[in-house]
């Protein structure tokens, strides 16, 4: 494949600077079509489904898609807003509450969403921030517990778009968050806020994303890291270990994944004479399917009709404005050395490009 290159470079002209956040992603529509574009972009990733790809490709293709894009279309119609997908939005929203933070500390630069499957794509992004002429990003997967699945998957779209790329800027990445202060004081800091209106739960419930079994054997660090923001939490909020659970959603197929399960969890809770259970994503940036139906709607449904008496869904910390402020914090610590305080100079921006016409270069506007 020949290298591209996008057309926005010039010579001599100043470094810019962008932050790029990028999240799992999200269907254009709750449709049925648009759920099986979405499922074949996201469940044909290797990183996602470690099955070797003929026999995968015979399943995915003939069996998941057909079947589960119309059961997946129905549910996020239940979370669908005006605004379209929760997590399209919510992201969008927090990219702008971190850009106008940052934009208010003195700094230059961009900050940018991209989706790591569907719409807007990382590649598109990245061919965008290159027709500007930025030359240094910031990476930032927007999953506080660093997962192959995940963070190493958005590396590998980005690692994809500089293999056509001729100009690769410089990268930076934040690999994950899950212990850094800010972003337990965050979480912290809204559930708090939650209970002085609505009183403490008898269990907080803290449900992460789960993944197969074998990826801890193989050494993925997620499951540690899934705990070790569970006890962080637990600890800032004050709480025993008798009063909140570390649980994993989200299975798929019939091999183990990473247990406690969080639905069987709520079940005995409720059963073994819990009143109410708060619940908790802190492996999800901003709300989305996976929170506002899985668990809002379906864990609601499994604890109350297994006894229990009243269930809360607290939300993402999606744009909460003590977040943007303490991650824009965060973000800030990694741009350390890339000068993105002070403006171009347009007169001495005029005289470099004028002594680079006179050496003969071509490409400038």
């Amino acid at each position: 494949m020949p290298l591209s290159d996008p057309t926005g470079y010039l010579h001599g002209a100043p470094k810019k600077t962008a932050i790029l956040l990028v999240n799992l992603g999200t269907p254009d529509a709750p449709t049925a079509s648009a759920l099986r574009r979405y499922l074949g972009e996201f469940l044909s990733d290797p990183r996602v489904v470690e099955i070797p790809k003929p026999i995968w490709w015979l399943i995915l293709n003939g069996i998941i898609l057909p079947i589960r894009s119309s059961k997946s279309a129905a549910k996020y119609a239940t979370v669908w807003t005006e605004r379209g997908s929760p997590l399209q939005t919510g992201t969008a929203d927090l990219t702008q509450a971190v850009a106008a933070e940052l934009a208010a500390r003195g700094h230059h630069l961009q900050v940018r969403y991209a989706m790591r499957y569907g719409n807007p794509s990382v590649s598109s992004v990245l061919d965008d921030l290159a027709q500007q002429n930025v030359t240094r990003i910031l990476l930032v997967p927007l999953y506080p517990q660093y997962c192959a699945a995940t963070t190493a998957s958005t590396l590998d779209a980005v690692t994809a778009w500089t293999r056509r790329s001729r100009r690769v800027p410089e990268l930076r990445v934040l690999n994950h968050f899950h212990d850094v202060p800010a972003y337990i004081d965050a979480l912290a800091h809204k559930i708090d806020a939650d209970w002085q209106q609505n009183g403490r739960p008898d269990k907080l419930v803290m449900s992460f994303h789960g993944m197969p079994a074998r990826t801890l054997k193989l050494g993925d660090p997620y499951h540690c890291e899934c705990h070790q923001t569970g006890r962080l939490l637990a600890e800032r909020l004050g709480l025993p270990a008798s009063d909140y659970r570390v649980t994993f959603q989200s299975r798929f197929g019939k091999q183990e994944w990473l247990q406690p399960y969080t639905e069987p969890t709520l079940r005995k809770l409720a059963q073994d004479g819990v009143g109410r259970v708060d619940v908790v994503c802190p492996g999800f940036s901003v709300d989305c399917l996976e929170t506002l139906e899985e668990i809002a709607m379906e864990g609601k449904q499994a604890f109350l009709s297994s006894g229990g008496k009243t269930f809360r869904y607290i939300d993402c910390l999606n744009a909460d404005p003590h977040w943007a402020q303490a991650f824009s914090g965060l973000l800030e610590t990694h741009l350390q050395g890339w000068n993105t305080q002070t403006q171009p100079d347009p007169a001495a921006l005029a005289q470099t490009r004028r002594l680079a016409q006179a050496m003969g270069a071509t490409n400038l506007a």
